[in-house]
């Protein structure tokens, strides 16, 4: 059984490309300094004399900077190597935090706040157009995977060691934070000086003028409102969530974050070998399914009580996350060609980024003025939108990709295809 288990994990893990491996190291050193942001609100309100809406209206900035530089990233890396963004980003988001510790006045912290989140967030698409240039198409839902598997380690670490840092002063948290993200650019331009393959970029203004913009990709564009729907019930794990285990099941923070923990748990143990068991699958069948599984563990909160009742609720919306997320960055990045996928990725990015200033907002004050059934029946409803709305966005991918084997077909056995 135990063998059974361990090969089980090992082709689980086998098969991935060297440089895919390389950017899932640097990204995990990179989200091991996550630090900062996690505690900033902390930072703000007892060493800047912040008022609460105040911190609020920082972490907007946050948001507003993190919609700005998805798709700027997306957009330099239809122009430039995904690797150079990625390095940009990271040795200017590692001077941000060094710059911000010292900063006193509220104009000058929300401008840096807003700046450390447009080059911060132009990594993420940056990362996406590298993995998928990294890994052939049948591999890349496994890659996007691992570069979560990452990201969740990372943000494991850095949030725990980052409490502990705060303990002996803020400013650690600043130093430590912008130094590995100083140090994860090392890394990359260490590692891929000759590993990474791009597209050749003096082919890609004439491929690019031949593949469509993913704004006149209309069901993309319709899959793209489908994943802000999806991101405004995920924002509010780490907004409504904590407060209705607070108001309703009445946890201390010690239990909070056990149970935000099992998420993290239930990911790094099991996402790997999921995504290698439903390889074959159709792929937006798959994100119907854990799209209703996320919002169906939040919309389970009112009718239930106690820690083991929310741990349940937990692993059932980390399901739904495990079979949504790494399968639609692999989806996207199969869609979009390879002049236009910095586009593509970043308009993907810019979805969630958009759901992060507005879900916050919106889903504290539905908890506020409607109470949290209210809330989490809506978050069970939205679900059931995304279950039927995926369904049928895989009937329309199916029907292109049958309607264009023929023409494919077609070209190949035209007399002119010989030549």
């Amino acid at each position: 059984m135990f063998r059974t288990i361990a090969r089980t994990y090992r082709e689980a893990f086998a098969g991935l490309p060297r440089p895919v491996w390389l950017l899932a190291s640097a990204t995990l050193v990179n989200r091991s300094g996550t630090m900062v942001l996690p505690f900033l609100a902390l930072f703000l309100t007892r060493m800047r004399g912040f008022s609460t809406a105040e911190a609020g209206q920082t972490l907007a900035c946050y948001g507003l900077g993190g919609v700005a530089g998805s798709y700027l990233g997306g957009w330099l890396c239809d122009r430039f190597d995904a690797r150079r963004v990625m390095g940009v980003s990271l040795v200017l988001h590692g001077i941000g935090f060094l710059v911000l510790e010292h900063l006193e006045t509220r104009a000058a912290i929300f401008l840096a706040v807003f700046y450390l989140s447009t080059v911060g967030e132009a990594f993420r698409p940056a990362n996406s157009v590298a993995l998928a240039a990294a890994s052939p198409p049948e591999q890349r839902t496994k890659a996007f995977a691992l570069y979560r598997l990452a990201i969740n380690l990372g943000m494991t670490l850095g949030p725990a060691v980052g409490g502990f840092l705060a303990v002996h002063g803020y400013a650690w948290l600043f130093r430590v934070d912008g130094g590995t993200c100083l140090a994860a650019a090392g890394l990359l331009r260490l590692y891929f000086r000759h590993d990474l393959r791009t597209i050749d970029r003096a082919g890609a203004v004439a491929a690019a003028a031949a593949e469509r913009s993913p704004w006149r990709d209309g069901p993309f564009l319709a899959m793209a409102v489908l994943m802000f729907l999806l991101a405004l019930a995920t924002f509010q794990v780490v907004s409504t969530f904590p407060l209705t285990l607070r108001d309703v099941y009445r946890f201390n923070e010690s239990r909070i974050g056990l149970a935000l923990a099992i998420n993290t748990l239930v990911i790094v143990v099991f996402e790997m070998v999921l995504m290698h068991a439903l390889g074959r699958r159709d792929p937006l069948k798959v994100v119907a399914l854990g799209s209703f599984l996320f919002c169906l563990g939040l919309a389970l909160l009112p009718l239930g009580a106690g820690f083991g009742y929310v741990a349940l609720t937990v692993v059932v919306w980390t399901l739904g996350e495990m079979l949504s997320f790494p399968v639609l960055s692999g989806v996207v990045a199969n869609r979009a060609g390879e002049a236009n996928r910095g586009r593509y990725m970043g308009l993907f990015t810019l979805s969630f980024e958009g759901a992060f200033v507005i879900a916050p907002l919106a889903g504290t004050w539905i908890y506020q003025r409607c109470g949290p059934c209210a809330l989490w029946y809506a978050v069970g409803a939205i679900g059931v939108l995304l279950f039927a709305g995926f369904n049928v966005l895989s009937g329309v991918f199916a029907r292109e990709a049958s309607s264009s084997a023929p023409r494919a077909a077609a070209a190949c056995g035209s007399p002119g295809s010989s030549r």
